[in-house]
């Protein structure tokens, strides 16, 4: 089994129009995982790109529910809007999965997972199992959540990954993104990174200067290798071009382009 998370820079423009969505280059992905379907089972996971972030960011929703009542009433009606807002990204993905004839099932985030204090603490995968065994291709996303400690929350597709990468060690676990891979540095500055053991990340991070609290000036590399490190114990982990036909292809294969993780 392998999961694909697609990055919302993949699909979509954050700075442009709201809800904007590059449908050619998803079904150019779906028509890349149609060529190894059914032999490969998949597991999707998206992100919110110029969907759910703006509803996201506009009401707050990372900041938990309030306890007085006005405030808590608009954070529960942005939650119902960011989670639609989702929704309509889903829609899109199963249009396209459908329309190269995948049978892609949309699969909603916030009915499975409970969070706590933004980390998965719960998560019904059973439903998941049986599309699987039954050669659905279960599509998620990045989400909102119900959350123990603070109300609601933000459960993003990473986090997501890294947690069907534990409870279901698939194979691979490849990373689409808008650049080659894992660069040292800003994407352009520096080498691009070909082979990585997890072994050798903590190294990077420091050379990285990320810190504990997040801060990242590397264009989001820092997360995306603490992810790795996550699932590297349980799967081999690939960062790839996802706007470059071919490399989830060569990914897949095992002989692709971009940055390969081993445990």
């Amino acid at each position: 089994m392998i999961i694909v998370k697609i990055g919302g820079s993949v699909f979509s423009d954050k700075r442009g129009n709201p809800e904007n969505f590059d449908m050619e280059t998803v079904r150019t992905i779906a028509r890349e995982m149609a060529n190894f379907y059914p032999g490969e089972d998949f597991i999707v996971v998206h992100g919110g790109g110029s969907f759910g972030h703006p509803e996201a960011k506009k009401y707050g929703i990372r900041e938990g529910l309030p306890g007085d009542w006005e405030s808590a009433s608009l954070k529960r009606v942005g939650f119902t809007l960011t989670h639609q807002a989702m929704l309509r990204a889903n829609a899109r993905f199963i249009e396209a999965f459908v329309a190269e004839n995948l049978p892609a099932f949309s699969v909603s985030t916030s009915s499975i997972f409970i969070t706590e204090n933004g980390e998965v603490a719960y998560g019904d995968l059973e439903v998941i199992e049986r599309l699987l065994e039954l050669k659905f291709i279960p599509v998620l996303f990045g989400d909102v959540s119900l959350d123990l400690a603070k109300g609601i929350d933000i459960l993003s597709g990473d986090q997501v990954i890294t947690y069907l990468a534990r409870m279901l060690q698939p194979k691979k676990v490849i990373f689409l993104m808008d650049v080659d891979g894992i660069y040292y540095g800003k994407p352009g500055e520096g080498g691009l990174i070909q082979n990585l053991s997890r072994d050798e990340i903590d190294a990077l991070l420091e050379g990285f200067h990320c810190t504990a609290s997040g801060t990242d000036v590397t264009g989001g590399i820092c997360n995306k290798l603490r992810e790795a490190k996550k699932i590297a114990g349980y799967s081999e982990v690939w960062f790839v071009n996802g706007k470059v036909p071919g490399r989830l292809s060569g990914a897949i294969r095992g002989d692709g382009f971009g940055t390969r993780v081993r445990g």
